[in-house]
């Protein structure tokens, strides 16, 4: 395996709490006193971390609604350039008052790792909020056009009279808060920034999608409609006062919603008729500038994108090896490519596409990850307390969400974690891929290392509810070759599909460059998937398109995983029969997430631990 090195400077220096006591004043013999100090050193940094997440977290209620909090459940964010300007301001202000006001030796050893991820956090926000300028502020994979509606019908519960008008004025709020995407959309085209023409058919569809139906229109209840009827529904309260509610639920769609999304078709429309068919990120103002930055914020390291376009190319070659002992184990004549175009068409490879098909890859992901939840004692000693279920991606958004997700659950277990699938094309989830994707999106992948960073006691919440890219998807790719160790990968299909999502987010390294910085368009990127990865062409093209408006996300995938793997042959290496696959991922995950090089001196620190710990 190819491996490569992190430029960025080294966060942290493991030195232990005793150490650390000389920084302190007090005579040599004062150990006692001097551990008191740190301790409430540490403390009183903890309670600053506290306040400012809470400082925070005020800012937003959509935020307290996702971690199932009713404070302020009537009102949405603010949305505007101007309170994302302050929201950098604020970041800056916090880092430099955290600067100040605490001296990092004299923390605990946990502590001074929560300073060091504060202040990296910090940075990289900064870093990216002078170039997001750049970012399009709706795109046709994400944004407050389809996430408003997704978030209401997904987050908003309504368990009394009051819940039911929280719902009814975040409806109305609907208007001015996508009002101002649209302001911050509208000066971004003006300062030269737009999304390619092909995107502004699609969200202008998905706009049309919400205020399609009632009460909006003739036909059946639109999503929004139905699921204020349905939570209404439930209300033990007279039919009078339903009627009521229902009369001001659907005052607040027609008055506040329609328009609001009639605009932003308007917009959409406008501007996509002048936008040009160019796809890469190098079309943009500083392009070199933000392509870099996203990479950068997408990896946590200092790779170049010329560096990651050889990655790249070097892991597709290395996977297409092991691909082709599979093709020759099965008996297959022909070419790889052949083999590619043999799992795409024939029908054994999909389910029916019929209702009865798309219950059957359902029940069959289900049992996929009840399966693996009962071995993972084998793998893991920490687990999740938090439940995890397997939903179907509600048909009004399949059009535009992703082929598969995650939701993290509820922190105070009143939501589980759910692995969402895309079931629109049965075609474009074939059942070669079906149990890596559900190892990928569930269990041991991302239900386990989020639920688990949740979970974790006595740590700041911007540890375990945070995140950075590259940890969490090089985990959750990670782990799609974990279940191999166990022997669940019989099928040599399946054993197939692992290596082609593998080679897909291989491929990636390769495809995202290639779009952003090398200028390729799209349908060379399109062609260079079909000809090296297995995955169907409708399941390619929408991948290709996401790369398109997200630069640089598609890269952290590989670029961790492969980081992780590295540190465990090290750790296998250096440790030898001392070395314990259920510490390793302890080490692994028992600190929520973190950059890659804090990683890699994480795993340093536990081989180091270890083998003092072997020689007594």
């Amino acid at each position: 395996m190819k491996k490569f090195m992190i430029g960025a400077a080294t966060l942290l220096a493991f030195t232990s709490p005793l150490a650390l006591t000389a920084c302190i004043p007090g005579g040599g013999s004062d150990v006692p006193q001097r551990a008191e100090l740190i301790e409430a050193e540490s403390q009183r940094l903890n309670d600053w971390f506290t306040a400012r997440y809470e400082e925070q977290l005020a800012r937003s209620p959509m935020s307290q609604t996702y971690l199932g909090l009713k404070d302020n459940h009537d009102k949405l964010d603010d949305i505007s350039q101007t309170a994302i300007d302050e929201e950098a301001a604020l970041t800056q202000n916090w880092v430099d008052e955290m600067r100040r006001e605490f001296d990092i030796d004299r923390l605990d050893e946990q502590s001074r790792l929560s300073y060091r991820l504060f202040e990296a956090q910090a940075e990289s926000d900064l870093a990216t909020h002078a170039v997001s300028q750049n970012d399009y502020v709706f795109t046709h994979m994400f944004g407050p056009h389809s996430g408003t509606p997704s978030f209401l019908i997904n987050y908003q519960s309504v368990d009394s009279v009051e819940d039911a008008r929280a719902y009814i004025s975040r409806l109305k709020a609907v208007q001015p808060y996508l009002g101002q995407a649209q302001e911050r959309a509208e000066a971004q085209y003006a300062a030269g920034v737009s999304m390619p023409k092909f995107v502004y058919g699609n969200v202008a569809s998905a706009s049309k999608n919400v205020i399609t139906g009632a009460p909006f229109s003739e036909g059946e209840d639109s999503p929004l409609w139905a699921d204020v009827k349905g939570k209404f529904a439930e209300l033990d309260i007279p039919q009078a006062e339903k009627d009521t509610l229902l009369d001001e639920a659907e005052a607040a769609l027609l008055g506040s919603v329609q328009p609001a999304y009639l605009s932003l078709i308007n917009m959409f429309e406008t501007q996509g008729a002048e936008a040009s068919t160019d796809d890469g990120a190098w079309k943009l103002p500083n392009a070199d500038e933000y392509y870099s930055a996203r990479l950068k914020f997408y990896t946590t390291t200092d790779l170049t994108a010329d560096e990651i376009h050889e990655i790249g190319l070097s892991e597709v070659a290395r996977i297409q090896g092991e691909m082709q002992e599979i093709m020759d184990r099965v008996g297959f004549e022909g070419s790889l490519r052949d083999f590619f175009d043999f799992l795409r068409e024939d029908e054994q490879f999909t389910f029916p596409e019929t209702d009865d098909g798309r219950e059957a890859y359902m029940a069959e992901a289900t049992d996929i990850i009840d399966d693996m939840r009962e071995r993972l004692d084998t793998l893991f000693i920490t687990k999740p307390k938090a439940d995890m279920v397997v939903k179907r991606v509600e048909p009004f958004r399949e059009d535009t969400a992703f082929g598969a997700f995650y939701n993290r659950p509820a922190p105070d277990g009143s939501r589980p974690g759910t692995y969402y699938i895309n079931l629109k094309s049965m075609k474009d989830q074939p059942k070669f891929l079906m149990q890596a994707l559900a190892y990928h999106e569930g269990i041991p992948g991302h239900h386990m290392q989020i639920a688990i960073a949740q979970e974790l006691e006595g740590l700041p919440k911007f540890r375990t509810l945070g995140g950075h890219t590259p940890f969490i998807e090089g985990w959750a790719l990670y782990s799609e070759a974990i279940p191999k160790e166990l022997g669940l990968y019989t099928d040599p299909y399946k054993e197939f599909g692992q290596l082609g999502m593998e080679i897909f987010r291989a491929a990636r390294l390769v495809v995202d460059t290639g779009i952003h910085s090398k200028k390729w368009d799209r349908e060379k990127a399109v062609q260079y998937y079909l000809d090296n990865i297995p995955n169907p062409e409708g399941d390619v093209r929408a991948e290709i398109d996401r790369y398109i408006v997200w630069p640089g996300q598609a890269t952290a995938y590989m670029i961790g995983k492969l980081k992780i793997v590295e540190l465990r042959e090290r750790a296998e290496t250096e440790l030898g029969d001392a070395f314990d696959i259920r510490e390793f991922h302890d080490v692994v995950l028992a600190n929520g997430s973190v950059p890659l090089d804090v990683l890699e001196e994480l795993v340093e620190d536990y081989i180091t631990t270890t083998k003092i710990g072997s020689t007594n």
